[in-house]
């Protein structure tokens, strides 16, 4: 019997079809933009919405012993966290940990027409809109691939679904719900986290490695009012090209290479190893993903080069500006300040922290000109590099990928950032981590038109629903 054909094949299908899919449209709808970007989201009640959609569908499942609450502390983004007992008292004490986040990012401009946000749209096998595959589908595949292996009788050890609302904000509220709800998450041996990419859909992707941020914001002010360009121009320094200046001490302009020796690591030789690997497994670069404009070229033409820098190296994205009118609206005024966001992309070995202070260190210190230069750390996270698979996981990641994709797993560095990870990491360092998700080249999470591509979605339920019962049949530590 094949994958396509397999009884636990067809019950996730089922259940996508008629559970996953109506909630997840609903899910979709809901404008529940990460706190970093809504600081009126307890007022505004969107991530409250999303919240209780998720907790509602998650209790009405069928799962033996399932438990789901709702935990709020006071200033923090809810958590959904639903618990299951061991399907046999000898697997009680052992701990399987699921996470997904519920928290979206923007709205994003560009969406193309019949599309948007917040209406879900489904179109063949893609299910369009902000947040289905980042990472709204995490809660209900988890929750299927539980109640599906137990029908089809595949044992399971305790398993803890933990769904956040901050991720997409660097995670500042998770630390404090994992250290208040330490006793009921207990000592994983196994985290399953759905929030990664992959780089086809013809097998189970698994990320070894996840980069850390830090994002925050550069003033640069030099006057208190603005003043008549002819006149103050030549006379008053450019908050604009001061920021140029202080932006040169950190990025060759003509490179992208990030000058700061505390943002750069050794990358692990295996890893480039691996890296080689994965480009020559594929036909396509990761540059082939992104809808370069006109005749732009990648920064390297070099494929491996590519995922290197998409995974190990430090990068710097600007990614938001104020302090400039619309350009119809734009005056002859040297404008009095400048601020731009500041998105870097660590190693995932890298020490957040001390690149953060780096990075305020090389910007604020002996202010071109004189003027007031701030810069604020909005948000900071840990990268995240995976250990070893045990042997028994390695075995058990190929058999379930072929089980369901009709090929064996494969591994890849992730360039996205899941803090979660890194906190687990230094929380547990004993246990495995099996990072994987939806996120095909061209979904475009966080971007215009993102996608879930739902057979991808449905062979990773699967993937779960096996790997279950794989650990539980694991040695035991």
């Amino acid at each position: 019997m094949t994958a396509a054909t397999s009884d636990l094949a067809t019950a996730i299908a089922e259940r996508w079809d008629d559970a996953v899919l109506p909630a997840l449209t609903e899910y979709i709808r809901i404008p529940n933009v990460s706190k970093a970007f809504d600081a009126d989201w307890e007022a505004h009640g969107h991530m409250d919405r999303a919240v209780e959609l998720v907790r509602d569908w998650c209790a009405a499942r069928p799962i033996d012993g399932l438990r789901v609450e709702v935990h709020r502390l006071p200033g923090l983004t809810p958590v959904v966290l639903c618990e299951v007992p061991a399907t046999d008292p000898a697997l009680a004490d052992r701990t399987v940990l699921l996470y997904g986040h519920l928290d979206k990012q923007p709205e994003m401009a560009g969406w193309r027409d019949g599309l948007g946000p917040w209406t879900p749209v489904l179109e063949g096998d893609r299910l369009y809109g902000r947040g289905g595959a980042d990472d709204g589908y995490a809660a209900f595949a988890s929750l299927v691939a539980v109640e599906t292996a137990q029908r089809a009788g595949i044992p399971h050890a305790r398993l803890v679904v933990l769904i956040e609302a901050s991720e997409e904000s660097g995670s500042p509220d998770l630390p404090a719900y994992v250290d208040a709800l330490a006793e009921r998450i207990g000592t994983p041996e196994l985290v399953i986290c759905l929030d990664g990419g992959c780089l086809d859909d013809q097998r189970l992707w698994l990320a070894t490695s996840l980069r850390g941020l830090v994002n925050g914001q550069l003033t640069v002010e030099v006057l208190t009012a603005g003043a008549h360009s002819g006149q103050a121009s030549g006379v008053v320094p450019s908050s604009f090209r001061i920021i140029r200046q202080l932006l040169d001490r950190i990025e060759d302009a003509a490179t992208g290479e990030i000058l700061l020796p505390e943002l750069h690591v050794d990358i692990p030789a295996d890893r480039v190893t691996a890296a080689a690997a994965t480009a020559a497994a594929i036909s396509f670069t990761p540059a082939d993903e992104f809808p370069l404009a006109g005749s732009t070229q990648p920064m390297s033409p070099d494929p491996v080069e590519q995922f290197l820098a998409q995974t190990w190296r430090p990068t710097l994205s600007y990614i938001g500006a104020d302090g400039f009118p619309l350009p119809d609206r734009a005056g002859n005024v040297l404008r009095p300040w400048t601020t731009l966001t500041l998105s870097f992309r660590l190693p995932p070995t890298c020490d957040h922290e001390v690149a953060a202070e780096a990075i305020s260190r090389a910007l604020t210190a002996d202010p071109p000109s004189g003027a007031t230069v701030r810069f604020t750390v909005d948000s900071t996270g840990p990268g995240w590099a995976a250990p070893s698979f045990e042997p028994w996981l390695a075995e058990a990641l190929d058999e379930v990928s072929t089980a369901a994709f009709g090929n064996p797993a494969r591994s890849f560095g992730e360039g996205g950032s899941i803090p979660f990870m890194g906190m687990l990491g230094a929380r547990f360092p004993q246990a495995q981590f099996v990072v994987t998700g939806v996120l095909l080249p061209g979904s475009n999470a966080h971007g215009p038109d993102e996608f879930l591509h739902l057979p991808t979605a449905r062979r990773v339920t699967e993937c779960v629903a096996r790997l279950l019962g794989k650990h539980a049949a694991s040695p035991s530590r």
